[in-house]
């Protein structure tokens, strides 16, 4: 066997490290470019087609159905779709027809559902049909009544019912005169409400299903209405635009298959950055121990190891043991010392965000101890020699000369942390994390921040959806999107973290 010069040796481990490297990266890029063109789908709008099906049972049969490929795709997925269907069951395969139409409206509506029609009229109180040319119109006039019925709730009857409400508390008489003009009052601005209330919901726009049926919606339920058959390319993007807005600023819909996902990218950085600001001082302070003042023996070894093993625990074992210190212990406590008054409902005794940060950091610590005592490792030792010939304590060296120079160590494993953290779905799901939550954990009420509240996921949301959405197209494509948010707000983190590690590298140490 022919044995390899040196240079040849240098040239195979060159070539398969760069093959290696390559691999890596097509590999990277396909799933990135997967996830993207996938997610893509969610904000671009979709052409509609007319299946007309027949079969013995429910005869003929027609519908409006959204597709991002044309008809001639449209038909051969269509098929293999129904002669998978229907295998092995008594009905015959449906004879198919598929049309392209041009003259078809889709109405989204506030609620998230999507439907699909022809338009017939627009129905006014007290006034003729209206065309499609003056939908503005009636959308301005039916704006203006919600916004005086707003009024009316809010400075009136919202009002009066506090005062209605002192009253009873106060056990004034039913047959006081206090009493029966604040009633009257609430009688009065009820009634106006609910005429209100009335014209609104008469302000209806009618439609022709697939099968010709009519159908009506309220004006003041539809969010966007518009011909996608008939869009420009500029239109297209318009739409795209505006979906990608609403993606990230409104609340999931539809059971998480349309709408936004604000509160679960909300949660996701504020759970992120909480959790950052426990495990980075933590984790520092216990490699500043392990490689400046514990003692180099068998303790400390076996320390590290276990430092090191705890690296590859099972998240979900953090997030039993989260739950059960945590929550049940720490939480119980915590009622049973300042909140004895609410109990037996609990306040820090149930899932909640400072429980999955600490949970997390908890994950975490490992990672930031590694990399901090790696940065250590790197400090010369003839800087900690002249701290030292200057006449410096030994916290000082380590505060003003020995911590500076490690700083991007630190944030090497913060940035490592953050990279898992914003991943992890098993722990949250136990410590804190929900499929839906009713308030954020940041509003404008003292103390502003609630550590207490359970808050939503970008992780735990794709779980969820994807579980429970496997089926449908629009709720799986939500999910990739949301896939796509999840990626890019991991790298906007990391790459504050780098910047500042950069930063304090080029400050420290090169100098």
């Amino acid at each position: 066997m022919r044995k390899f010069s040196a240079t040849e040796k240098q040239t195979i481990s060159s070539f398969a490290s760069g093959l290696s490297a390559a691999i890596l990266l097509i590999a990277l890029t396909s799933l990135v470019l997967f996830i993207v063109l996938k997610g893509g789908a969610y904000f671009w709008p979709s052409q509609v087609f007319k299946i007309t099906t027949y079969d013995k049972i429910n005869g003929e049969v027609s519908v409006f159905v959204p597709s991002s490929v044309d008809i001639d795709e449209f038909n051969e997925a269509l098929s293999n779709k129904l002669n998978a269907k229907f295998f092995n069951t008594t009905l015959p395969v449906p004879v198919m027809v598929v049309e392209q139409v041009d003259v078809i409206y889709q109405i989204n509506l506030d609620s998230g559902a999507i439907q699909y029609g022809n338009f017939q009229l627009i129905n006014a109180p007290d006034s003729e049909p209206y065309q499609l040319a003056e939908l503005d119109d009636v959308i301005a006039s039916v704006a203006i009544f919600q916004t005086q019925l707003r009024d009316i709730q809010t400075n009136y009857l919202t009002v009066l019912h506090r005062k209605i409400s002192v009253l009873n508390q106060s056990g004034v008489s039913e047959q006081a005169p206090a009493r029966l003009k604040e009633l009257k009052q609430f009688t009065y601005w009820q009634q106006k409400a609910e005429v209100l209330s009335q014209k609104i919901a008469s302000y209806r726009l009618v439609f022709i299903d697939a099968s010709g049926q009519p159908f009506d919606i309220l004006v003041k339920d539809i969010n966007h209405l518009f011909q996608p058959n008939m869009m420009s390319l500029f239109n297209k993007f318009s739409y795209s635009g505006n979906k990608l807005i609403e993606f990230v600023s409104d609340s999931p819909k539809q059971a998480s298959t349309s709408g936004g996902v604000f509160p679960a990218l909300f949660g996701t950085v504020l759970m992120v950055l909480l959790m950052a600001v426990i495990v980075a001082p933590f984790g520092a302070m216990a490699a500043i121990y392990l490689h400046e003042y514990a003692p180099n023996n068998m303790t400390t070894s076996v320390i590290r190891i276990c430092v090191s093993n705890m690296a590859g625990v099972p998240s979900v074992v953090y997030g039993v043991f989260g739950l059960g210190f945590f929550v049940y212990t720490l939480g119980g406590s915590i009622d049973s010392l300042l909140f004895s008054d609410a109990l037996p409902s609990p306040t820090f005794g149930t899932p909640g965000l400072f429980w999955a940060a600490l949970t997390m950091a908890l994950l975490t610590l490992p990672v930031v101890i590694v990399s901090t005592e790696e940065g250590l490792r790197r400090v010369p030792e003839g800087l900690r020699a002249g701290s030292y010939a200057l006449g410096a304590t030994k916290m000082e060296t380590i505060w003003k000369t020995v911590l500076p120079v490690a700083s991007p160590g630190i944030m090497t494993g913060v940035i490592l942390a953050i990279a898992r953290a914003a991943g992890e779905v098993a722990p949250l799901i136990l410590v804190g994390a929900v499929k839906f939550a009713p308030s954020l954990p940041v509003d404008s009420e003292f103390p502003f921040l609630h550590l207490e509240r359970q808050f939503m996921h970008l992780g735990v949301f794709i779980y969820d959806g994807a579980f429970h959405n496997q089926t449908n197209t629009q709720g799986s494509s939500m999910m990739f999107a949301s896939c796509m948010l999840l990626l890019l707000v991991v790298f906007i983190l990391n790459l504050f973290a780098i910047i500042v590690r950069n930063r304090l590298r080029d400050r420290y140490v090169r100098v």
